[in-house]
């Protein structure tokens, strides 16, 4: 299985290549290899949960070269799940790009698409804290296509806010790996792990501000306040298949900070121990609390499906921030569920956009064909709310859970967030399909049936992860215990071996 872990990243690198050379001006031929890579990529993503899951930590060496000298790619649980979760949304995704027509309205979309899931899956998939570096620059580059996909004068200056504030967050990033390097030798993560609590006291001051400006790099990735000022009119503005597809994107910065968290910056590491929790706790109340303001506020249902995300990241690192096998097994859980709901949620407002005159949710405009879309827009905003009896209820149960000790003070927030949201939520539902317009509505759209196809497979997932919500956070604990043990990751690197 070991050669397969390294596909995520191949795979779509090499039909993004065949598409810019070969099928440059062939959309239905771009269209029928895109499908079937990412259905081949959602097998080998199933297949590589599977390994994680039985077989423990594995390692891929490319060229043969051992850590810490060469590149490694390595999987484990974690890791297993963030590519099949990223297999498993990029196929509805890509079926409504199809089926809606985004896919034509510009240039270069699914060699774009390719490059950002390559951009994705490698950074899931690295051991190295360079390749992560790397990673997160192809998926920026990709992303930026994606963004201005269609074109429109706003939608561009969204995108160069983008990309000018990600910019920003990748020097941060070079600059934290240059003092990582200076004070150890090495980027490979586990290597780090092994090297780091050995470091010299003289050394800790460098450590700690390596750490910090790391952390705030994945904050800028995952939108945690106040570093989340690019988020809103980036996917406000992006055409709603490719914000749907950011619902992950996200998730990176999540994801990074984890593996940071439990593999180079434990807890126990007594230069950066109390750096996490200092800084991630409030950070992500705040951001909570913005997300959910952002809702009540919201004058489009594009720029509400934005504070959405928002508010999403915001309960994702409230989660994280104890780093406890409990509260981490509850993070993942709602990180799962929140890329689902947050991605549902963006195709609902796009349906919305060819049904309406216009999404402002303070005027009024009739809507063509409102009964699917509000049955769609109803279970958005009931998975978003946390509301029963789909899986953002328990997520946030099971945060609750995780936050027993310190309920006076998180318990509050998440209900009070949770509340501000139902209200933000149950306006914008109110405005649109209940208070409609005594005009005529528009002419419907042509059908569109594996559009709403794609947009109730995302539900379907939600539902899913409802009923099977007992094996999930059970499997979601173990990854937990695994990552606060990662002697076994260490293992699979071989770093056991050299002197």
């Amino acid at each position: 299985m070991s050669h397969w872990i390294i596909a995520p990243v191949v795979l779509p690198a090499l039909v993004a290549a065949l598409m810019v050379t070969g099928l440059r001006q062939r959309l239905a031929a771009q269209r029928l290899v895109s499908l079937a890579a990412i259905l081949a990529l959602n097998a080998i993503g199933l297949a590589l949960l599977h390994a994680a899951s039985t077989e423990g930590p594995q390692a891929y060496f490319l060229g043969d070269w051992p850590a810490p000298f060469g590149i490694t790619l390595v999987l484990d649980r974690l890791s297993a799940l963030m590519v099949a979760l990223l297999a498993a949304l990029a196929l509805p995704v890509t079926v409504y790009a199809i089926s809606s027509g985004w896919d034509a309205k510009g240039a270069h979309f699914h060699p774009l698409l390719q490059f950002l899931l390559m951009g994705i899956g490698g950074a899931f998939l690295t051991g190295d804290a360079f390749n992560l570096f790397v990673f997160f620059e192809v998926l920026l580059i990709a992303s930026y296509g994606l963004m201005i996909h269609g074109g429109g004068e706003a939608r561009t200056r969204a995108g160069l806010q983008y990309v000018a504030f990600n910019l920003v967050g990748s020097s941060l990033f070079l600059i934290a790996l240059a003092l990582l390097y200076a004070v150890t030798g090495t980027l490979n993560m586990a290597d780090l792990a092994q090297k780091l609590p050995a470091l010299p006291q003289g050394d800790a001051a460098l450590l700690r501000v390596a750490a910090i400006m790391l952390f705030l790099v994945f904050a800028i990735k995952g939108a945690l306040v106040p570093l989340h000022f690019w988020l809103p009119a980036t996917y406000a503005n992006a055409p709603g298949v490719t914000a749907a597809l950011f619902a992950i994107m996200t998730k990176v910065g999540a994801y990074a900070t984890l593996r940071f968290a439990t593999l180079v910056f434990p807890p126990d590491l007594p230069a950066t121990g109390l750096i996490l929790p200092t800084l991630l706790l409030p950070a992500a109340l705040v951001t909570l609390g913005i997300g959910a303001l952002g809702i009540l506020g919201a004058v489009t249902l594009p720029r509400l499906a934005a504070f959405a995300a928002i508010a999403s990241m915001g309960t994702v690192f409230l989660a994280l921030a104890p780093l406890t096998p409990t509260a981490i097994a509850a993070a993942l859980y709602y990180l799962v569920h929140s890329t689902l709901a947050t991605a549902l949620i963006f195709l609902v407002a796009d349906l919305l956009s060819r049904r309406r005159a216009h999404l402002r949710l303070d005027t009024s405009a009739p809507i063509a064909q409102s009964g699917l879309t509000g049955v769609l827009f109803l279970a958005a905003a009931i998975a978003l709310a946390g509301l029963p009896p789909l899986s953002g209820f328990l997520g946030k149960l099971l945060i609750l859970d995780a936050w027993r000790d310190q309920a006076a003070v998180i318990w509050p927030a998440i209900l009070v967030s949770s509340f501000l949201m139902i209200l933000g939520l149950s306006r914008a539902g109110s405005l649109l399909f209940w208070n409609s317009g005594a005009e005529a509505p528009p002419p419907a759209p042509a059908p569109e049936p594996f559009a709403l196809a794609a947009t109730f497979a995302l539900l379907a997932g939600l539902a899913i992860l409802t009923v099977c919500a007992g094996p999930v956070a059970g499997w979601l604990a173990a990854t937990a215990d695994s990552l606060l043990d990662p002697q076994a990751y260490i293992a699979a690197a071989r770093l056991e071996a050299l002197p």
